[in-house]
């Protein structure tokens, strides 16, 4: 395959220094990538190398201005003025002023994807130095194995969410701030639901007392009985017949948790581009963990109302992490713009020093949440976790995984083994085939989710 007529013509009489490999013979290492930048000063092009974390408030400090990743309505605009899938790293390509990361001058060659059949172009790195001459370099790239995310000592989480508490916050505020660790305080709603859910004898009778006692409870659980989601049968008419004759006992539970807690802290009003919205999520990952839980092996099964609260409240963190740190939020979103291909946690430990899982399972423990799920919602993102109740956090790491590969965008996603499957009884290609049912019926899981959010 020849270069693309456009990129030949930004190359220039370097064009025929350049070899084209396919994508999975280049080195990590060496594969580059161009981030599209924007802000009321214009357009800027940074080029880090593909894997490294792109520091953009390190970026946005050394140049003084307020920098964001680009609209992507605007990035495709772009790329279809330039006749091309996918950007190269090749700033002449669209006349913009660019950044070069001080750590791509230090490679011998460097590999540009193209986009095109999965082919990259190697070139020599001084040939790449040439036609960047006019680039501004700077340091701004961070090699992700040198964060060391806390995956593996819950028993450092508290100290951690207090150093991170004293690194962004003054002595004057600072105490109001500690204080969140145990505010706000769980709603009485989800009290009295805990109460139930440990209580052997705990009747039908009791749950509808509850949901009842909240006018804006009730009239949701009514609005999920009567919605398509469900098919009902007739007209739902009150909550004990919402709770009885369709969505049962255990559902209501969660549901009724989940909501709860969702409001008891504001959705932030900023968010990364591209971001799927809270409850969105929530649902997401509760049917998909509510499936894999009932499709695992009769004897080893987790129980699955609290399979499906943990997917419900897996993002909680989210919120918390608005709410505890709001300054620093907004640095958050930028990066998680400028760095899809790293996971949350690993931003966020670079930026706070703590992640949002420990933070939201901080809070969920102070709060007496279930163990099954304050555990679920720590280690959902360390499939290697072994611990007590390790049934409940694999099935949010894969759930992730599947739905992520779908085309749902819960974040950056990572390969199956099949002895993970194994380890959880599972059929590969049975799960498969769910989740595309699944993913099909997207448009009732967003109705599910609209009506969350009411």
């Amino acid at each position: 395959m020849e270069l693309p007529v456009a990129v030949r013509q930004a190359l220039g009489d370097s064009a025929d220094g350049v070899s084209l490999r396919d994508v999975t013979q280049a080195r990590d290492n060496e594969l580059l990538r161009m981030v599209l930048l924007s802000d009321e000063q214009g357009n800027l092009q940074a080029i880090c190398r593909q894997g490294d974390l792109l520091d953009i408030n390190a970026l946005n400090k050394d140049l003084g201005r307020d920098l964001r990743v680009m609209k992507r309505r605007e990035q495709i605009r772009v790329r279809e003025r330039s006749g091309l899938t996918e950007l190269p790293a090749l700033p002449s390509l669209t006349g913009w002023s660019a950044v070069v990361d001080t750590t791509v001058d230090e490679l011998a060659q460097v590999a540009l994807v193209l986009g095109e059949q999965n082919l990259c172009m190697v070139m020599p790195g001084d040939e790449f130095r040439a036609i960047t001459a006019a680039a501004r370099r700077l340091s701004f790239s961070v090699a992700p194995e040198s964060i060391a995310v806390n995956l593996n000592s819950p028993e450092r989480d508290r100290d951690q969410l207090h150093s991170a508490i004293r690194r962004f916050t003054t002595l004057r505020i600072q105490q109001r701030l500690e204080d969140t660790l145990e505010l706000p305080p769980l709603p009485e709603t989800a009290q009295r639901i805990i109460h139930l859910r440990v209580n052997p004898n705990a009747v039908m009778g009791d749950l509808v007392d509850v949901v009842e006692s909240d006018p804006s409870l009730a009239a949701q659980v009514v609005s999920w009985a009567s919605s398509s989601f469900y098919a009902a049968a007739g007209q739902v008419r009150s909550v004990h017949d919402a709770v009885s004759r369709i969505l049962g006992f255990d559902l209501v539970m969660n549901l009724a948790m989940g909501l709860s807690l969702g409001r008891a802290l504001k959705q932030p009003q900023d968010h990364p581009e591209g971001y799927v919205d809270y409850w969105q999520q929530a649902i997401w990952q509760a049917q998909s963990a509510g499936i894999l839980a009932s499709m695992m092996p009769r004897g080893e099964r987790p129980i699955f109302g609290l399979a499906y609260l943990s997917g419900l409240l897996h993002n909680f963190g989210y919120l918390v992490l608005a709410q505890v740190f709001p300054p620093h939020f907004k640095l958050v979103c930028r990066s998680l713009e400028a760095n899809p291909h790293l996971d949350s946690s690993l931003i966020e430990h670079f930026l706070l020093g703590v992640t949002r899982e420990q933070i939201a399972a901080e809070l969920m423990q102070n709060w007496g949440m279930p163990d099954e799920v304050c555990l679920a919602i720590r280690n959902q993102k360390n499939p290697e976790y072994e611990g007590p109740h390790a049934v409940y956090s694999k099935l949010l790491w894969l759930s992730r995984q599947l739905l992520t590969r779908r085309g749902v965008a819960l974040g950056a996603g990572e390969e199956v083994s099949d002895d993970f499957y194994e380890s959880l009884g599972l059929d590969r290609a049975k799960v498969e085939e769910q989740f595309d049912e699944l993913v099909g019926n997207k448009d009732s899981i967003m109705a599910m989710a609209g009506m969350m959010s009411q």
